[in-house]
């Protein structure tokens, strides 16, 4: 009889504990071998790993308590070892997890995402475009969108009689302390635009929109004047960084209300928790882009050098961000996955 419910015990829980252990041979590889895997495992895309190493514990209590085979009690003894080192030894795995998310998990996440990130891109760099070229034929069409006193200031941070600290109307002297401002100020900015899904996607896409205009009017009134060197040769290298993590931020929060607005099967709570795991694993990358163009917008954007040098690197940084979103995190694994969980 014990036999029997041996067998059975077997039969219930041993594609889990195979989906496990495979989940544990792979996460044990590096970045790069996991990259080159030619066969990665097919675990379910919705396993959650904490609670599946939770069952394999009550396994492994049930087969000792009921005297199982000393063969079936040590392989789960095994996996229940592996699975602790590898899920709570923190304090070894956080730095490769770290490098492994961001060169590989955030942008195979952004492309994985494409719907929203497509969506958000477009409410935010339609706008914007289409300000900057309506304001080179109608200039006047700037006081619509910000007052007389917004574009007198505006006007003054990138005055080319400017020779040093462009771009800077604040009394602060110091770059560290100007680091400290735009990382709050950027950050509040990203904050605004995901919290903004809470509100079924209404207040992501006003923020979108709004920024997209705004920004687009600041861009197109300031090339219009003339202002071209001092305004485009302070912006185009952390611009890289800052526009594409403004416009994600929104591509999350939308995330936020896909679950709230197409819940599918899903209870709208159960769909909200499991989209918003993926919205806050795209906010860790995103806070961390706007974490770079704080630090290039202090220390690198209003130095004093030749504007074409800007130019160069600036042009580099779009071409790296790119580069970054396409290629990285590229493995079959991602990629037959990509739709299951973009749905």
């Amino acid at each position: 009889m014990s036999a029997v419910k041996q067998s059975q015990f077997i039969a219930k829980h041993e594609a889990l504990w195979k989906h496990f252990e495979e989940w544990l041979d792979y996460h044990e590889l590096s970045p790069w071998e996991k990259n080159n895997k030619k066969n990665p495992p097919k675990v379910p895309a919705d396993m959650d790993m904490p609670h599946v190493y939770r069952q394999i514990c009550h396994h492994l209590a049930l087969a000792s308590s009921r005297m199982y085979s000393p063969v079936l009690v040590e392989k789960l003894n095994k996996l229940v070892l592996r699975g602790h080192q590898t899920l709570y030894s923190s304090r070894s795995y956080f730095w490769r997890d770290f490098v492994e998310f961001f060169a590989h998990g955030f942008p195979a996440l952004i492309r994985q995402e494409w719907r929203v990130v497509s969506i958000a891109a477009a409410l935010f760099y339609i706008p914007f475009i289409a300000i900057i070229i309506i304001l080179q034929f109608y200039p006047d069409l700037v006081y619509s969108i910000m007052d007389g006193s917004m574009v007198q200031r505006l006007e003054s941070m990138y005055d080319p009689a400017l020779h040093e600290r462009l771009g800077r109307e604040r009394e602060s002297d110091t770059d560290l302390s100007m680091f400290g401002f735009y990382i709050k100020h950027n950050i509040g900015i990203d904050f605004q635009m995901f919290a903004g899904g809470m509100l079924f996607g209404i207040g992501s896409i006003f923020f979108l929109l709004f920024n997209g205009i705004f920004l687009g009017a600041a861009f197109g009134h300031l090339t219009h004047i003339g202002y071209i060197d001092t305004f485009w040769g302070f912006v185009v290298g952390h611009g890289a960084f800052e526009l594409q993590a403004a416009f994600l931020s929104g591509a999350a929060g939308l995330k936020l209300a896909q679950a709230l607005i197409m819940p599918g099967r899903k209870s709208r709570a159960r769909a909200l928790i499991d989209n918003g795991k993926i919205a806050v694993k795209m906010m860790y990358g995103i806070v961390a882009m706007s974490v770079i163009a704080a630090f290039l917008e202090a220390f690198w954007s209003s130095t004093v050098m030749p504007v074409m040098i800007k130019y160069v690197v600036g042009a580099i940084l779009w071409a790296l961000v790119a580069a970054y979103f396409f290629f990285l995190g590229r493995d079959k694994r991602t990629d037959k996955r990509k739709d299951k969980q973009g749905t």
